[in-house]
């Protein structure tokens, strides 16, 4: 599952009266332009790290340069508080990475789509894209729980000798898809369920040893695939038209880091401006 709490935007309301007299349209936002300021949770390889090297990282890069700016940014873990101790605090305007949709800021439109998938050993020659293929059967499955992985390893009657991981843990000092993709090539797990981007990049720093499998949703089952677009603060029409411009013109740049990091991607619907 997608992470949902890495997110931002780049503004201060100010408003030009009264605030219960003013309408959205009259607000003015004073943006800080001297640096693109990003939240982020440390150590979330492949998202985000404080080495640079995560995918948002090259992004916030690229949207940096054209916007003439440093990046600077605020470190947090994800979870719990992360919106509001930082984006909803105003400590950084921008998040990098974050599922469409997501109530607690306003999302851009989406710069990429992937999926859950299944992780399997290339020698055991298993390209199940349903858990309840036979090939599956018997199986150790890994997932991460209280996701829409573990509710499809439940619905295909394969929870009672699955592999629980937790969902959230500090991830400065732990990574779960790290740990899965390793209990999968150590035998420890049969195959894994997981959020697209993560399988993708652990398998893919093991090369040859893993397939990489999208999974397809039945109806009536949860849904498996998510659009990820950047987060901002609401009430800051100007900065998340900005942040929109900048993906509008970058979807190559931006899909040639994506894929550089194996993350599995899906066509997307191009909206209009």
């Amino acid at each position: 599952m997608p992470k949902v709490s890495r997110f931002a935007a780049l503004g201060l309301l100010l408003m030009l009266t009264t605030p219960s007299l003013v309408s959205a349209a009259d607000r003015v936002e004073a943006l800080d332009r001297t640096a693109l300021r990003v939240c982020a949770s440390p150590g979330s390889k492949p998202f985000a790290s404080e080495d640079g090297d995560g995918v948002e990282n090259k992004i916030a890069a690229l949207f940096a340069k054209d916007l003439g700016v440093e990046v600077q940014y605020t470190w947090f873990p994800s979870g719990i508080g992360f919106y509001r101790r930082t984006l909803n605090a105003r400590r950084c305007d921008i998040v990098m990475g974050a599922a469409v949709g997501l109530e607690t800021a306003q999302s851009t439109i989406p710069y990429y789509r992937s999926s859950y998938v299944v992780v399997t050993r290339s020698s055991d020659n298993i390209a199940a894209s349903d858990l309840s293929d036979a090939a599956l059967r018997g199986k150790r499955v890994g997932v991460q729980s209280l996701t829409p992985g573990a509710d499809l390893v439940l619905a295909a009657g394969l929870m009672d000798t699955a592999r629980v991981y937790d969902l959230v843990v500090d991830e400065r000092l732990d990574s779960v898809g790290e740990r899965m993709i390793k209990d999968l090539a150590d035998k420890k797990v049969d195959a894994v369920v997981i959020w697209g981007p993560i399988g993708g990049y652990f398998a893919g720093l093991r090369p040859g040893q893993f397939r990489v499998t999208q999974l397809a949703a039945r109806p009536g089952q949860p849904p498996l695939v998510f659009d990820i677009g950047m987060s901002v603060r609401f009430g800051e029409p100007k900065w998340k038209r900005r942040v929109e411009q900048f993906i509008r013109a970058n979807r190559e740049p931006i899909a040639q880091i994506l894929t550089s990091y194996n993350f599995p991607l899906l066509p997307i619907p191009e909206t209009k401006p």
